[in-house]
């Protein structure tokens, strides 16, 4: 019996790849119940975020980087 070492690890790894995809699909969609669920019972008072005085004094020091930092460090 001859086995083929290069069929085999192609198999190999377009299973283990689209098991790992499923999974992932799988893991984001309970995530995006979980949070409508949450949602649901426990809404956010204030769903906007507003600017700081600090940020608006930055900004208007011309410190865009410093700002784009910031923007960036709470859209995340």
């Amino acid at each position: 019996m001859e086995v083929n070492l290069y069929v085999e690890s192609l198999r190999f790894l377009v299973l283990t790849q689209s098991t790992y995809f499923v999974l992932l699909a799988i893991l984001t969609v309970m995530f995006n119940v979980q949070v409508k669920i949450i949602m649901k019972y426990f809404p956010m008072e204030n769903e906007s975020i507003h600017m700081s005085n600090s940020t608006e004094e930055l900004l208007q020091k011309d410190n865009f980087t410093v700002v784009a930092a910031i923007a960036a460090s709470i859209k995340s």
